[in-house]
């Protein structure tokens, strides 16, 4: 185990994600020059400069903790009875594929309904626009934690290199899920895959689609786990939160509900309900209305005809 430190570093210099980069910048100049064509609100400067900006503080804070959530890999990757069993030969790589989808829905997910994970993560839906700028406002706080849910792959005798790989893939197949300006896809494509149409709806403040939707590549596990919700012409996407912030300070975007969470664990009353602020899902209140997710929807269905 002594060479692992520079193994993952070479691996880090190796991330697929940085050879995307141009074209991410490619696809967003496009689309903006479509928006600015046809007079489409999809961008407004101060949000846009907030999302380069929490975009910085992501590539800043995530050095290390990718860098500590590698080194694990190898640690556990090292120690795994399986390794000697599974291979780069492509078996193993459409296995991988499905394993590493599912497990970015259960931490997506997690980052929902877990308090103190939505804090790392609500920089990427705090944002009223949606378009490729958004994409890249990233959860900041999250990349503390993020690479632990991927370590019991490397248990399972996945090497480090075929985990980040896929990972990488992943995070670049979802780039171009931020955008209105792709409608729907052929239906069976919607059906199987996570698309613009079903990423809308996870971007949402309405109730209706609040915490739907957490796919990365394939949204079956949604419609499996019960978390699927189509995009309703009907009821048009507001984009934010159910309580939008009001700064475009990148760092403000990126930690501002650290604070919050901070203010309610000083005033919990108690360590029990300091664990409940920290561990359910964000909107639960011991001393005022319940606005988790879930109630709200069960609130609002109850109250239609």
């Amino acid at each position: 185990m002594d060479n692992l430190l520079p193994q993952a570093i070479a691996l880090l210099q190796d991330d697929w994600v940085i050879y995307a980069l141009p074209l991410f910048f490619t696809a967003l100049l496009i689309e903006w020059a479509v928006a600015w064509r046809k007079s489409l609100a999809l961008y407004e400067r101060q949000d846009f400069l907030a999302s380069m900006g929490v975009m910085l503080l992501t590539v800043v804070v995530d050095v290390l903790p990718k860098l500590g959530g590698v080194l694990l890999m190898f640690v556990c990757w090292e120690l795994s009875p399986l390794k000697e069993v599974v291979s780069r030969a492509p078996q193993w790589w459409v296995l991988l594929f499905f394993l590493d989808d599912l497990t970015y829905y259960s931490f997506h997910r997690a980052n929902h309904e877990v308090r103190f994970l939505w804090a790392g993560h609500v920089s990427h839906h705090n944002s009223q626009y949606y378009n490729y700028g958004t994409a890249l406002r990233q959860g900041v706080g999250e990349r503390v934690i993020k690479y632990l849910f991927w370590c019991p792959l490397a248990l399972l005798g996945f090497d480090p290199v075929m985990i980040i790989t896929m990972m990488s893939l992943s995070l670049i197949y979802q780039f171009w899920l931020h955008t209105e300006t792709i409608d729907r896809m052929p239906a069976w494509f919607e059906w199987f895959f996570n698309t613009p149409s079903h990423h809308r709806v996870h971007h949402a403040s309405n109730v209706r689609y609040l915490d739907r939707n957490h796919a990365g590549v394939l949204i079956i596990w949604d419609r499996l786990f019960g978390t699927f919700s189509p995009e309703i012409e009907a009821e048009p996407v507001r984009y934010g939160l159910t309580r939008n912030i009001a700064t475009h300070h990148p760092i403000k975007v990126a930690f501002g509900e650290y604070t919050d969470i901070a203010q309610d664990l000083r005033r919990a009353g108690g360590w029990q309900n300091a664990l409940r602020y920290l561990f359910l899902a964000p909107g639960w209140s011991h001393d005022g209305e319940d606005k988790r997710s879930n109630t709200l929807r069960r609130l609002a269905e109850a109250s239609t005809p």
